[in-house]
């Protein structure tokens, strides 16, 4: 099992937002996670890679009980984290951005760079450029190309469709699909995006007020009147 969360609780101070999270996650599954804003799914990925201390419950990543450990020790196993919102170093050149993605590994740097640039040909021409000239969509790229550069075996993706143009969405998802089906790389991904959830995970989550209640399998959201219900979103 690659990772596997038991009794998972955390919050913001003394506001509990996590209430005793289970789930389990295979050796190259993506599984995906909906619910309400506000019901703790960005949260659930903090605590996941260590920056929310975890209140009660445990986390084990590959074998490794990783609940006190920081997120640093957590990323040299091989978890990595493309937050909501990006958050690339817009002062950097997009290959500097990618440079930052490798200080893990002891060498090959410019090695590991080219083989994340096979993946995202539209990053090539814009290595020079400031990540911050680049769109939402090139940078949200650039975000998953950073978080790649680092070899990770799991990532936690946080809403990585929000404010991109609907041509790069199709690409995030072409690159996942592909790196999932030939690398056995696996994902934990939080979207609000239902074509874009259902055509990359294997089951999707349901987190109501902090706690998985439900499993779906994709299908089940093309129907509308469950998808409101349990997720908060109309189609």
């Amino acid at each position: 099992m690659m990772l596997n969360v038991q009794g998972l609780c955390t919050g913001y101070g003394r506001i509990p937002i996590l209430n005793g999270v289970n789930f389990a996650v295979k050796v190259g599954e993506f599984i995906g996670i909906l619910g309400h804003n506000g019901m703790g799914k960005t949260t659930l990925l903090k605590a996941l890679m260590g920056f929310l201390p975890a209140t009660a419950g445990t986390v084990r990543f590959d074998g490794h009980d990783v609940t006190t450990a920081e997120p640093y020790q957590r990323a040299r196993l091989g978890l990595g984290y493309v937050p909501q919102g990006r958050e690339i170093f817009p002062g950097l050149t997009v290959y500097d951005n990618l440079r930052m993605g490798c200080t893990k590994e002891t060498g090959g740097e410019q090695e590991t760079i080219e083989e994340v640039l096979e993946e995202f040909p539209r990053l090539k021409p814009l290595l020079d450029r400031s990540g911050g000239a680049l769109s939402g969509g090139e940078q949200q790229l650039l975000a998953l190309a950073r978080c790649l550069c680092g070899k990770p075996r799991l990532i936690l993706l946080d809403e990585p469709t929000e404010g991109i143009q609907p041509s790069i969405i199709d690409e995030i998802v072409e690159v996942l699909q592909r790196l999932r089906d030939n690398s056995g790389l696996t994902m934990i991904l939080v979207e609000q995006n239902l074509d874009f959830i259902a055509a990359l995970s294997r089951r999707i989550l349901i987190i109501q007020k902090g706690t998985i209640t439900r499993e779906l399998p994709p299908d089940d959201l093309a129907d509308a009147s469950l998808v409101g219900e349990f997720i908060g979103i109309t189609t």
